[in-house]
């Protein structure tokens, strides 16, 4: 399908970690629900793939941004770059994050602080300079990709989990304050899901648990667009992660941070590195 022409009249989706996984998913929903595209993530080559694949699908108008998130400047760079090209924004998807296995104490601190920018800064700074102008037109909203650990510490992944319970804290408390405005902001919560996660990290195989929770990351991301169209504030994809959630918030903490140790313990921590 030839690319149609910039249609002003249609709502614009601003998509981050979009080369592929979830963001990918979610690139399409949002291109067959009629929304323009601008596409964010830190390799052009994979980005342009992507952006061929969903003008081929739908002849929707994608901009490719491709911009490493972990660059304190990155926030205001894109920003610039819709004002330059004209681009309104209706509807910020935060998807990107990566995180990190191993010990805290020896962790690289550039790469834990990378990870910070990344998972909470960006998605707060984005909101914050994108947020303004959906409540004027009283329409639009923020989709924040957070994730099943945001619901309990995670040794060996103490920072990710933090970040994750940050953007879902973030998430509700926002929504709260845009209550009545018509803009809406949802926190997508999903389980282990494929997005290459699990072949960098070398944990395939190595736990029970996490190979009959893991959700196609189609899956995933219809129930995070289907939640997002409905104005939800949590969106928790599978029923068995939903009882899972439900478990954890009726178990003592200190038992629970000792059950996740013990799964960690068992994914081979290394150091390991994730992006998604």
């Amino acid at each position: 399908m030839a690319e149609r022409p910039p249609d002003h009249a249609s709502p614009t989706a601003l998509i981050t970690g979009a080369s592929g996984g979830i963001g990918l998913e979610l690139a399409k929903l949002f291109a067959r629900g009629g929304y323009n595209l601008v596409l964010v993530a830190r390799r052009g080559d994979p980005l342009e793939g992507v952006a061929s694949e969903v003008r081929a699908l739908y002849g929707t108008s994608v901009h490719c941004l491709p911009i490493d998130l972990s660059v304190p400047e990155a926030p205001e760079k894109i920003f610039g770059m819709l004002r330059s090209r004209s681009l309104d924004v209706d509807v910020l998807v935060n998807n990107a994050g990566f995180g990190l296995y191993g010990n805290f104490q020896g962790s690289d601190p550039g790469i834990l602080l990378d990870m910070i920018r990344v998972n909470v800064s960006v998605p707060v700074h984005l909101a914050n300079l994108l947020l303004p102008g959906m409540v004027r037109k009283g329409t639009g909203g923020v989709l924040n990709v957070a994730s099943m650990a945001a619901f309990q510490p995670g040794p060996y992944m103490a920072v990710y989990y933090a970040t994750k319970a940050f953007l879902l804290s973030f998430s509700e408390a926002v929504a709260e304050e845009l209550r009545g405005t018509g803009v809406t902001v949802t926190a997508l919560c999903p389980g282990p899901t494929p997005t290459g996660f699990q072949a960098a990290a070398r944990m395939e195989g190595h736990i029970p648990l996490l190979r009959k929770n893991v959700m196609d990351s189609g899956a995933v991301a219809k129930a995070g667009y289907d939640g997002f169209r409905k104005g939800k504030r949590l969106v928790i994809p599978g029923l068995r992660n939903r009882i899972l959630v439900l478990a954890f918030r009726f178990s003592p903490r200190i038992l629970l941070t000792k059950a996740v140790r013990w799964m960690q313990e068992r994914r081979r921590p290394g150091g390991e590195r994730r992006r998604g």
